[in-house]
């Protein structure tokens, strides 16, 4: 008969001695346990550090991002405020344009031809609001689009806001945005409102009968702004199509 090998288990000996009271504790445990708890050990301490590899990794890309969208912010910022530059310069030169049109067929009329024929046509279009709704030094700050359905001025100190011409008030209140609104209607269908943010001297009531010139609203503060908008059969038109420039 053939001997009969046994193989022997390795198995360590951990002895544990309190410190306090003197006793002891003997643990036994297998070589393989123990190479089991090592190797766990150590594949946690990878599995670890792959972690905060990770999101060093990951801090690292949020940085990035975060520097690349506050340089596109600074190039937004930087086009709008160049737009709306460009945009007062146009609003600028559209009214200058306009003065010199006017002063050129003012120069080329004849006195000869008799003024009364161009006396009733004038007299025939106070209804049309064709006048600037400010009667003192403003600027065109923003200009008409489908978002912003109206053109912005700017007002001061002493200056009026007057009626772009004949018609009646038909209202005279405010909301949460307007400190004042006055709506106004024309013949021909068309009615204008101005709307302003700051407030002022109201020199005007519904159901009032006004002509073109008259003082709608006294500024008393610097710095107000005006919002225009005129309205044709109910739907918003660009007003520098109707206003007779000014300067």
């Amino acid at each position: 008969m053939k001997n009969q090998r046994h193989k022997r288990k390795e198995i360590y000996s951990v002895l544990m001695v309190s410190n306090t009271d003197g006793k002891s504790r003997q643990f036994q445990i297998s070589a393989f346990t123990l190479r089991f708890c090592a190797g766990f050990v150590a594949a946690l301490c990878l599995v670890i550090g792959w972690l905060i590899y990770q999101a060093s990794v990951a801090d690292g890309v949020r940085q990035v991002l975060r520097q690349e969208v506050a340089s596109l912010k600074e190039q937004l910022t930087a086009l709008e405020t160049e737009r709306e530059d460009l945009t007062k310069d146009k609003l600028t030169l559209a009214a200058e344009n306009e003065a010199l049109r006017r002063q050129t067929e003012a120069a080329e009329e004849v006195p000869e031809e008799a003024p009364q024929e161009e006396a009733p046509e004038e007299a025939a279009d106070p209804a049309l609001p064709s006048l600037y709704p400010s009667d003192g030094a403003g600027i065109l700050k923003t200009a008409y689009s489908e978002e912003q359905p109206y053109i912005a001025i700017s007002a001061y100190t002493d200056g009026h806001i007057i009626a772009a011409g004949n018609g009646t008030v038909t209202a005279v209140t405010s909301d949460d945005t307007y400190a004042h609104i006055v709506e106004i209607e024309h013949e021909g269908g068309y009615k204008t409102r101005y709307l302003l943010h700051q407030d002022c001297e109201v020199n005007t009531e519904e159901g009032a009968q006004v002509e073109a010139g008259d003082t709608l609203l006294t500024i008393t503060s610097d710095d107000c702004q005006l919002d225009y908008q005129v309205l044709l059969n109910d739907e918003p038109v660009d007003p520098l199509t109707v206003i007779d420039a000014k300067g």
